[in-house]
Formats: structure tokens, sequence, C-alpha cells
């Protein structure tokens, strides 16, 4: 049976039962201990922004707006797109032992459930691993909250278009324009048609690498392909979870992509076709067989939730046909 236990010393106890750790509100590394691997891990102060994009952006699509504001809490967040060399430690499980000294929630890292091994590797050391669903996304947020004691999960559709913007109201965090387009991302025009080690392009103000290109990246969210009607007023943190598997939202672009698609407020989604020549039945919960494009990133929100609520934001395992 699984442990989780929240611990409130050294903490500052907040209203609805959030905690906010005392502890400086700065970068850092989390490094994996019994290993030689880190993820770096980068503030995002929170605040208010305009999510969308408008109607006279060019080449945006229905499921952007409207643009409507959002209010998000502090945050942190990966530098990069998680590598497979950091991914295939939760595959492998060979590096479970715990941290010797446990952050804000203690998680009994055996009752946390063991991915299957890929059908085929894609993945090289220092490229973001990729095929792997929201559900193995998850997964690896909540192994690396039980070996590290702090709360990792997939950022929200709005945390990750907050941190891509990073203060930028244009269609790129580097401008209106894809003109400059091949200094900050991997896309169609300059891949080879090809995935590309993370960290090489230009970071953007937050010092966030390949949030335009590469891989597209999970966020929590599923997908409305009628935008935010809904969120025609000021929203706080918001979060849209799904009850079915598909559509889930990506956010974006990739290296297949055209520069359109990777805008800051461009949308992608999950698709059945991701799975279809997988030889299973049911299909894997683990693994896809044709989304060599998706990948992602972990935040760590700076307030825990409640404990009611933390295992909310990990995502619940649904069978397919």
């Amino acid at each position: 049976m699984r442990l989780l236990t929240i611990l409130f010393i050294g903490s500052i106890v907040l209203g609805q039962g959030n905690i906010v750790s005392e502890n400086s509100f700065t970068a850092y590394d989390e490094v994996l201990a019994s290993t030689d691997k880190l993820i770096t891990i980068v503030p995002v102060a929170g605040g208010l922004f305009n999510m969308g994009s408008p109607e006279d952006e060019a080449e945006r699509r229905k499921d952007e707006g409207p643009v409507h504001a959002v209010r998000l809490s502090d945050f942190w967040i990966s530098t990069l797109e998680i590598p497979w060399d950091v991914y295939e430690l939760f595959v492998y499980r060979n590096a479970d032992s715990p941290a010797e000294n446990q952050g804000e929630v203690t998680l009994e890292i055996d009752g946390i459930s063991g991915a299957t091994m890929p059908y085929v590797n894609y993945n090289k050391p220092g490229y973001p691993a990729i095929n792997i669903t929201q559900y193995a996304a998850s997964q690896f947020c909540k192994w690396l909250t039980a070996k590290t004691g702090h709360y990792y999960r997939l950022p929200t559709e709005a945390e990750w278009e907050y941190a891509c913007r990073a203060g930028s109201e244009d269609a790129f965090y580097f401008g209106t324009t894809s003109k400059s387009i091949a200094s900050y991302a991997w896309y169609k025009g300059n891949s080879d048609g090809k995935l590309h080690k993370g960290g090489v392009k230009e970071p953007n103000a937050l010092g966030l690498y390949d949030m335009h290109g590469n891989v597209a990246e999970w966020v929590i969210d599923r997908y409305n392909r009628n935008g935010y009607p809904h969120n025609t007023d000021m929203v706080t943190d918001p979060l849209q979870l799904g009850e079915e598997l598909y559509p889930r939202v990506v956010r974006g672009g990739s290296y297949k992509d055209k520069p359109a698609r990777l805008r800051s407020a461009a949308r992608g989604y999950s698709k059945r076709s991701w799975k279809k020549r997988d030889p299973q039945s049911p299909k894997s919960l683990w693994w896809h067989t044709d989304a060599i494009h998706v990948g992602f990133r972990i935040v760590r929100p700076r307030a825990l939730p409640a404990q009611s609520e933390l295992t909310k934001y990990w995502i619940e395992p649904i069978k397919e046909y």
C-alpha cells in the first residue's frame, strides 16, 4: 500500500491547506541520488497574463481563443525537456533509492507503477525522451517525487504558455515573426526531419530551451477544439482535467512542424493514430508507436497543494481498445 504523507516542518501554512517552503525561490539542480544525473530547475514568478492568441495573429486557429486573463501562482520548471538518460532511470528502476533528506512529500517509491520497455528505442542520451504517453510522463513525475521528496507534475496548459512567453505578448517569445526562428528552435525548415539534442538553441528570457520546437510537450489538460469558451473572465490557476483519454493537449510544436505550429499560443493534441501500430490488446499504457515528436518537461508548484489534491495532478491510467 502506497504511503503519502505531507510534512509541514519548516514551512509556512497558508489557507486552503497549501504550504509554501521557506527555502528561497531560486534556481537549483535536482540531483538524482545514486546517479550522476541532474535536472536543472528555474523559478517562474506567478502573475497575470493574457492566454491565447488575438484574432489578428498570423496563422491563428480558432482553438487558441478567446484571449483571456489568467493569474498563476509561483512555480519552478525544468530548463530542458526531460532527456532519455534521465527518463530511463525511471524505466529501468535501477536508481530507486529515495533522497536521504526528504522534502515536502514522502511517497513510497515501491508503490509506483513501473514502465514497460519501449517497442523501438529511438532515444539517445541528451535527447528528449519520446513516444511516451501522457500517463507515462506523469508517472515519471510521481517517481521523481518519491525519489526527491519534492512534488513534481506536468505543467498545466496555462503554466506552459506563461513560461514559454516569459513576458512576451508576441507570437513567439523572441518576436512577432518567424524570421529568427532558426536561432531558437528545431523545426521543419532546419531539423532535417530528425530529433535533436536538447539545449542547443537559444533559450527564452527565463532560460528555458526548446519551448518552441524539437518535441511537442505534454501538459495535464484535455483539449477542446472550441478553445477556451468558459474562460472569458479572469481565471486563477486554471486546469481542465479530462475523463476521456483523447484528446489531450501538447504544446510547443516539434521538429516536424512549420513555424506557425510553434507559436506560443498554438495547441496540439493527442490522437488514437499514435498507437495504431501497437500490436498489444489492450494498447500500452506507457508507449506510443507513432509519437516520436512528443516529449515533456516538468514543474514543481511553489505552494504545495492540499493533501487531498496531490494525486489529481498525476494522470490516471485509462485502458484502450
